[in-house]
């Protein structure tokens, strides 16, 4: 397929700026892929959905304040500094990117806070806009973590047009985070209250965890109009054993696995069997779903509203079948529903 095919005119105002007051009070279209019925409700009634023995895959990961604003060296000139992964834990190597990134040179000195708490050192470019940094840190890992949490902010996404508060702390993270990693919150998962999920325990839903560090590649824009060009950022990744258990045992017998995210999807959709079984393993993933793709473990998929021309649209597509996403997505514009991390939620069955 080509890329202009997910190309649909998103009103602005339709990008959600603020979090609903609860979790669960987003709004949710439900999406029949069998019959094209399209419903209207709200998150919390997914548990009308879902029966003893199913199984929602979540993603664990965890957001870390990537995004900083330091000073350059000399002339004082302000610079973005939005951290991507740690490449080098003894050494405080950092694959970061840089903003504006024509000021930044190997071997300039950052400095961090009102009075340069933290200094970094510049050593290599990666991309146009991508370096490798060094941080010059004489104390622990434990104190430099610290120092990262006072001095960084939640990453909200540019759509975001504000500056994050407080409430982003708790609000762009998961209930079930615990694995510090992400860049980008995976936002399916932010409907879920604690409350929410004891209720859908109490009804016989299972949960298994998996780990899919979100990067800044998930969405970075498509450039090519041939999809099958496109490459994905490479994205680590973990399924262990008792996830594995959990889901295979509902696939043995026939109990509906739900893909809580794409990100979600993309780990499952990275580690499987010739018998279509989970399998545990660990690494990074660098695939990229498209039309027309079959999918090998989950049959439901909840996601949010994603913008035109992303690869989150284009994988939705992948599931619910191009027209019926197209269709969907019309409908979401013209009942208002809120668009991207912050806003409403959707189900595939």
């Amino acid at each position: 397929m080509k890329l202009s095919q997910f190309r649909f005119d998103l009103p602005l105002n339709l990008i959600a700026q603020h979090p609903t007051k609860k979790r669960e009070d987003s709004r949710m279209m439900v999406v029949h892929r069998h019959t094209g019925q399209i419903e209207n409700k709200h998150f919390r009634d997914i548990l009308d959905y879902f029966n003893d023995k199913d199984v929602f895959v979540v993603n664990n990961t965890k957001v870390f304040p990537a995004r900083m604003y330091g000073r350059k060296e000399k002339t004082g000139a302000k610079i973005e500094v939005f951290l991507l992964r740690e490449l080098n834990k003894p050494n405080r190597l950092w694959d970061v990117i840089v903003d504006p990134a024509r000021k930044i040179r190997v071997g300039n000195k950052l400095y961090f806070g009102e009075s340069d708490e933290l200094v970094a050192e510049v050593i290599d470019n990666t991309t146009s806009r991508g370096r490798t940094i060094r941080f010059l840190w004489d104390g622990n890992d434990e104190e430099f973590r610290q120092m990262l949490e006072m001095l960084g902010e939640t990453p909200l996404p540019k759509y975001i047009k504000r500056k994050p508060d407080e409430e982003d702390k708790e609000r762009y993270q998961t209930v079930y985070a615990k694995y510090e990693g992400a860049v980008a919150a995976p936002t399916a998962g932010l409907h879920f209250s604690k409350e929410l999920i004891k209720r859908l325990e109490i009804k016989g839903v299972r949960f298994a965890e998996v780990t899919l560090h979100t990067g800044l590649g998930t969405f970075r824009p498509i450039e090519v109009e041939d999809l099958s060009k496109h490459k994905m950022d490479a994205e680590y990744y973990r399924i262990d054993e008792e996830a594995c258990k959990i889901v295979n045992k509902a696939r043995i017998n026939s109990h509906r696995i739900c893909s809580i995210g794409t990100t979600t999807m993309r780990a499952l959709e990275s580690s499987f069997t010739a018998e279509k079984l989970l399998k545990s393993s660990e690494g990074w993933t660098n695939t990229f779903i498209h039309p027309p793709y079959q999918f090998n473990i989950a049959d439901a998929l909840i996601t949010n509203f994603h913008l035109p021309k992303t690869s989150l649209l284009i994988m939705v597509c992948a599931f619910a079948g191009y027209d019926l996403a197209m269709e969907a997505y019309k409908k979401a514009i013209k009942d208002k529903y809120r668009f991207f991390s912050y806003g409403d939620a959707m189900v595939v069955f």
